[in-house]
């Protein structure tokens, strides 16, 4: 029997194995994707003066940092480490302000596109380098705005001091009532207004599109764009699933299964996701993807520079 129960936990050990390498290693090839355009994006002028590449860069960190926000958290909830919870908060803390940035990043990315279609005489006076400096930071205020309440009720309210074992998550730290009502609210806040903010500007756009005075291809490659947003948008929504599907199975099920669950939200919810990023602007931008393709082959790939510089300069 001894034997028996011996091989059933190395098998569940190398099946854990296994699904975690299967897991981080989209990962590994998402950092180096990332991290080729972010080094693509330093490497012309261009790139970091325009509103649109700027806005892109800030989306890219936001997108990297969150992802390595998770895998920290999915390291240690399946290596079942256990956690401080002031170490804990600080990752919650930090994995909040990063998802609602990058949500509130999709709005700004919108309304850049929405600018430059339907207002394009004006739309370097809008977009400048400052103006698109300011709008970001306003976007990290605004994100520090639920994390920050939720720091001061667990010092003003939680009293409980022991240690996190095995999940360090919201399901498991987040335990007063007060917690969810905060965070519902704040969702249903945040995504009806960037719902609105990205609807609006597709609705505009497509309006915009018809007449005779627009750029009949400008207009609707932006209007793809923001499509595209409202999509990753949506996955973003669905990513709020997460937290209910873990704690019911934290409840009722055992942890073979949380495991198992957690291993499938994570790829589903956390990676697939943030693969849009590339997708959205660095394949689909004609002056950024000839550059990108260039350093990502290692140089293999050569450039065309006239070739950026005129499709940036046309706002493609």
């Amino acid at each position: 029997m001894s034997n028996l129960n011996g091989s059933s936990n190395l098998i569940s050990l190398a099946d854990r194995d296994v699904r975690t390498v299967l897991s981080l290693t989209p990962c590994i090839v998402f950092f180096y994707v990332n991290g080729v355009m972010l080094y693509t994006l330093r490497k012309k002028a261009v790139f970091q003066e325009a509103s649109r590449y700027i806005l892109f860069s800030h989306m890219l960190w936001l997108d990297t940092l969150n992802l390595f926000m998770s895998v920290v958290l999915f390291v240690c909830a399946v290596s079942k480490i256990i956690i401080m919870k002031l170490v804990c908060l600080f990752l919650l803390v930090a994995a909040t302000v990063l998802y609602q940035a990058s949500i509130l990043n999709l709005a700004l990315m919108s309304l850049e596109r929405y600018v430059a279609i339907c207002f394009p005489l004006r739309h370097v006076d809008f977009t400048t380098y400052k103006k698109t400096r300011m709008a970001i930071g306003v976007v990290w205020m605004i994100s520090w705005i639920k994390p920050l309440s939720e720091i001061i009720i667990y010092y003003a309210f939680d009293t409980t001091n022991t240690a996190v074992n095995l999940f360090c998550s919201k399901t498991t730290f987040y335990r007063l009532p007060i917690y969810r009502k905060l965070d519902i609210s704040f969702t249903c806040i945040y995504f009806v207004s960037v719902s609105f903010v990205v609807i609006f500007t597709y609705v505009s756009i497509a309006i915009v599109a018809k007449s005779a005075s627009c750029d009949k291809m400008s207009a609707k490659k932006a209007n793809k764009t923001v499509l595209l947003h409202l999509i990753q948008l949506g996955l973003c929504a669905a990513s709020l699933l997460v937290g209910v599907i873990q704690e019911a199975v934290y409840v009722y099920g055992d942890l073979l299964t949380s495991i198992y669950v957690m291993y499938t939200c994570f790829v589903v919810f956390q990676i697939f996701p943030r693969c849009l990023s590339p997708l959205i602007y660095g394949l689909r931008d004609q002056a950024f993807s000839n550059l990108f393709k260039y350093y990502f082959t290692f140089g293999l790939k050569r450039q065309n520079s006239c070739h950026i510089k005129t499709h940036v300069a046309a706002g493609h």
